[in-house]
């Protein structure tokens, strides 16, 4: 049987932003334990040219969230980033893996040859919306998760592999 979009794409990103929100957990715990204050984490960079940490978790939401609204049709929800406490990171994830959960498999399965226009800083592009999931949006999501699990153990919040790819034995 064929991977369906939706199974390729809806689940994995709320356990990814499940899992993004755990890393939340995990440097408030750091904070509290050694006395920092958290926005030190948030606006941490790996290097100087890089986005800090509060840019990945915005980024990673709306990869996701996006990503799945190009394709559906669905609007999703806006967000005016002005986020600065962990809480408000946690309610951004939540309120991302809430729009996900609304999203039905009749509603990604079948688009795969839909084109999804996006706009790049070299201009608008389009893509097949499976390559566009694929290629594209699902990336997108990695990337600035990893970012911001890398940024937080460079600061050493004691983070593993478990923590990124999360319990496999529980269902999304």
């Amino acid at each position: 049987m064929a991977i369906s979009m939706y199974s390729a794409s809806v689940p994995v990103c709320i356990r990814t932003l499940t899992n993004l929100s755990h890393f939340l957990d995990r440097a408030e715990a750091f904070c509290t334990a050694r006395k920092i204050e958290p926005s030190v984490l948030i606006n941490a960079r790996l290097a100087p040219d890089m986005l800090p940490f509060s840019k990945q978790i915005q980024i990673a939401c709306d990869a996701a969230k996006l990503g799945i609204s190009r394709i559906t049709g669905v609007e999703a929800p806006k967000f005016d980033d002005s986020e600065v406490t962990l809480a408000q990171f946690r309610e951004r994830i939540a309120a991302t893996i809430a729009f996900l959960k609304t999203i039905k498999p009749e509603q990604l399965d079948g688009s795969e040859d839909k084109d999804v226009t996006i706009t790049l800083r070299s201009g608008p592009v389009t893509y097949k919306a499976e390559t566009y999931l694929k290629h594209f949006a699902m990336a997108n999501m990695w990337f600035h998760t990893t970012t911001a699990y890398a940024i937080l153990r460079h600061n050493g919040v004691e983070l593993g592999k478990m923590d990124f790819i999360g319990n496999l034995a529980q269902p999304v």
